[in-house]
């Protein structure tokens, strides 16, 4: 499993070189910008070629990895299968694969945000609890059952959280830092966070983090 490992600091995670884009991290590059794409313009108002030229990719690949714009569209027309992939990707892969969703977005700041969209629409309720419910069974469930060590669920859905908090500065609040950052620094630093919470936290180490400890036994003494 990746991860830091051997009391390696986050900061040094985030140090590595970011990797190339796999075929299957383009794939999920080329679903986050359809995603806005289609979200702000419509069916009939986005292109392959635009989706493509938001990636950085020849639009040909578009039609290679999903075979027509309207294939697309079906795939990425539901959050829950929008994040299906990402359970067939090796654990070692999911860094690969929260930065190339990230990092596909487009980034003019005129594209809604998925999660904006649900909050949005005319049935609120029945919106959010559908999009709780894919969340849960993608991370909660499915990717949690695929993690090591202790509080899995609640690292998937910190993973889950990261991800979508991260967007939505990015695509909407866009605070400098972080809409002027480099791509490639960028990446470093998700990929720090998101490889910490793939492995387990390390124990605490004697006194560390326990209820009382030596100023309560003082305060007591004092009473």
């Amino acid at each position: 499993m990746t991860g830091v490992h051997n009391g390696e600091a986050a900061e040094e995670v985030a140090r590595r070189p970011a990797r190339k884009r796999s075929a299957s991290a383009t794939r999920t590059a080329l679903r986050a910008a359809a995603s806005f794409r289609f979200g702000k313009y419509g069916y009939e108002g986005t292109s392959v070629r635009d989706i493509a030229g938001d990636v950085g990719v020849d639009a040909a690949l578009v039609y290679r990895y999903f075979g027509s714009k309207e294939a697309l569209f079906n795939d990425v027309s539901s959050s829950g299968k929008m994040f299906e992939p990402l359970l067939n990707e090796p654990v070692e892969a999911i860094p690969d694969w929260f930065c190339a969703l990230l990092m596909g977005q487009p980034k003019e700041g005129d594209f809604p945000h998925p999660v904006l969209s649900v909050l949005r629409s005319s049935g609120r309720d029945e919106a959010v609890a559908r999009l709780r419910a894919d969340f849960t069974e993608v991370f909660s469930k499915r990717l949690a059952a695929r993690l090591d060590g202790p509080d899995a669920d609640l690292r998937a859905e910190l993973l889950a959280a990261w991800m979508l908090g991260t967007s939505l500065m990015r695509t909407e609040i866009r605070p400098p830092a972080l809409v002027s950052a480099p791509d490639a620094t960028l990446e470093r630093y998700l990929r720090a966070g998101i490889e910490v919470l793939l492995g387990p936290a390390p124990a605490p180490e004697d006194g560390e983090g326990a209820t009382g400890g030596e100023d309560e036994e003082r305060a007591v003494d004092d009473d």
